[in-house]
């Protein structure tokens, strides 16, 4: 029995010396980080440890900014883009014909370039010397003003990065929803329309208890994807999120490390360590709820 234990682990010593060279360690490296103040990265030296690097994070204007827009974007788009996905699969779960093939035209944009579905939209939305867009130009159509997406005002340029959010992450939605619905057993149906059971009543008592797991499961990495938003926004407002007011916590961090205010990995490292604590907070707070309305 000792020796199918020693050789259980020699397997797997493999991916537990992985695991930690290139998690387990980050991880304690970033912690050590955030305590060390006024590190210096040419040096490799700092002057004492604390929690002021916390203190500053969280004072900073351009932090705080960043946590208000990556909020925003999650609120929105996680539920939105559950709630289309959902809407969408089960329109496609009606279509025995032509189901496969509507699921591969929405699943295109998931395997497209991120940065490259990012310059199409900001063509959609820019204003230029040339044309104010196409947006613009439906909204001219029906008589409204015109509206910079790219460079004007805060709502506008959120609803931009909410769209796109929406826009990128459906299509895996789509498709994990799809799969679900057709898992689901035809007899449960069956006995539902033996008894006259409403679609209303169908939906609620049948549908959704089945694929709730799979709605869970887009939730949660739903909200770990939205905390994590970086590329997306670059793509459409450029490198210098800052100044463009569009900045999320990761683009934070990245700033912090890489950035023109770049040098700084106590500060980068305290905030990782800040959005770890709100993903790992939420993530919880999901589990607790899910235990009384998921059904495996």
């Amino acid at each position: 029995m000792e020796n199918k234990n020693w050789k259980a682990w020699l397997y797997l010593l493999p991916a537990i010396a992985f695991l930690g060279v290139f998690m387990v360690y980050p991880l304690v490296d970033v912690l050590v980080y955030s305590f060390e103040e006024g590190y210096n990265s040419a040096s490799q030296t700092f002057f004492g440890t604390g929690l002021y690097n916390y203190s500053y994070v969280l004072h900073d204007p351009y932090f705080l900014q960043a946590v208000k827009n990556t909020f925003i974007l999650v609120i929105i788009t996680v539920p939105v883009s559950t709630g289309i996905a959902l809407l969408i699969s089960l329109g496609l779960n009606s279509i025995k014909g032509l189901r496969d093939l509507y699921q591969t035209v929405f699943f295109l944009p998931y395997v497209t370039n991120t940065l490259a579905v990012g310059l199409v939209f900001m063509i959609l939305f820019k204003k230029t010397p040339y044309s104010d867009g196409l947006v613009n130009l439906l909204i001219n159509w029906f008589g409204g003003e015109s509206v910079d997406f790219i460079d004007g005002p805060y709502w506008a340029k959120m609803f931009v990065m909410c769209f796109y959010t929406v826009w990128v992450v459906m299509p895996f939605k789509i498709l994990i929803l799809t799969s679900a619905l057709a898992s689901v057993n035809q007899d449960y149906y069956n006995a539902a329309k033996i008894d006259g059971t409403s679609r209303w009543r169908t939906f609620t008592r049948i549908t959704l208890p089945m694929i709730s797991p799979m709605i869970f499961y887009l939730i949660i990495t739903g909200f770990i994807g939205a905390f994590k938003a970086y590329s997306d926004e670059v793509a459409l407002f450029g490198t210098d999120l800052n100044a463009a007011g569009m900045n999320t916590i990761v683009g934070y961090v990245y700033d912090m490390l890489y950035g023109d205010s770049g040098g700084y990995p106590s500060y980068a490292s305290a905030a990782a360590l800040i959005l770890f604590a709100i993903v790992f907070t939420i993530t919880v707070i999901n589990l607790l709820i899910s235990r009384k309305n998921v059904h495996y």
